[in-house]
């Protein structure tokens, strides 16, 4: 039973009439006839009664007919479904990010696509970057912004450059004012506040501090951005943050800049080089990479 015979039979049996039929489903009316003929064959019974050209639906036509207007309907939702998905109305995109990119570049990207494509949902995961990683490699995700380079022994991820940000130290504004610009050598006096184990920004700030000769002293260790950001507000101590994140801070931080060369990190845009994003990730992907102009 091919679908196009369903189509065939369902249009005879609601005009009643082989040539009209044909015309609605813009065939040749011995064409249909034959599709028809072949249909009853494979079913092993007639499906219409043709005395005196009176067309008629015969028991077996009138048992078929509600069941294939019903696989027509659903290959009409199904065709409609995946148009909608194809033309970016429905589905949904798993996106990755660090939490300082969450707060700084992805609201005005994500407020741009949502405002173009309001049925598509955004599904955000908030962690850093070597958890991003894994959850990429796992296919739990579509598309993160990871910092560069990866882990050792990473999964294979096609990864595309988006932004290299500053690092800045942040101190609250009633701890004594730091030297400007600050040398990673003078945060060996300087009580730190730092990220979570497996945090890129803690191995970044840990590794700059032993290249000077020194193991970092740390007042509070655990938290994310928010967490770190709140625990500086407090007096508890400095912490290494990128700018962005410092900016979106608010005025109850002190910013100060990292003597040259500084620390930089590098931003990137990944997802599994075994599978393409769809086309909704694709569409969040080519947001972000023009947010770099």
């Amino acid at each position: 039973m091919q679908f196009q015979q369903l189509v065939y039979f369902v249009a005879v049996a609601e005009t009643r009439h082989f040539t009209r039929a044909a015309e609605r489903v813009h065939i040749a009316q011995p064409s249909l006839s034959q599709q028809i003929r072949a249909l009853e064959k494979e079913l092993g019974a007639e499906l219409f009664s043709r005395a005196r050209g009176n067309i008629a639906l015969t028991d077996a036509g009138e048992a078929l007919l509600p069941l294939a207007r019903r696989i027509l309907a659903d290959a009409d939702t199904a065709r409609r479904e995946v148009q909608e998905l194809a033309q970016l109305r429905r589905g949904r995109v798993r996106l990755g990010a660090t939490p300082s990119l969450c707060t700084g570049l992805l609201p005005g990207v994500l407020r741009a696509f949502h405002d173009r494509h309001p049925g598509i949902e955004l599904l955000i995961e908030e962690s850093g970057s070597h958890d991003l990683v894994r959850e990429l490699a796992r296919g739990a995700l579509d598309l993160a912004l990871v910092v560069l380079p990866l882990p050792p022994a990473s999964p294979a991820l096609t990864t595309v450059e988006l932004l290299r940000e500053d690092l800045v130290v942040v101190t609250a504004p009633t701890a004594p004012t730091p030297r400007d610009p600050v040398r990673i050598a003078d945060l060996a006096d300087e009580p730190l506040v730092m990220f979570r184990h497996g945090y890129d920004l803690r191995e970044l700030t840990v590794a700059a501090c032993r290249a000077e000769g020194f193991e970092p002293r740390f007042t509070v260790e655990g938290g994310e951005m928010d967490a770190v950001l709140g625990f500086v507000r407090a007096g508890l101590g400095a912490a290494v943050v990128p700018a962005m994140a410092a900016r979106g801070a608010g005025r109850d931080l002190r910013v100060t800049p990292l003597a040259a060369p500084g620390l930089r990190r590098t931003i990137a845009l990944a997802h599994r080089s075994d599978v393409a994003p769809p086309r909704a990730a694709r569409e969040v992907q080519r947001l972000l990479l023009e947010s770099r102009v």
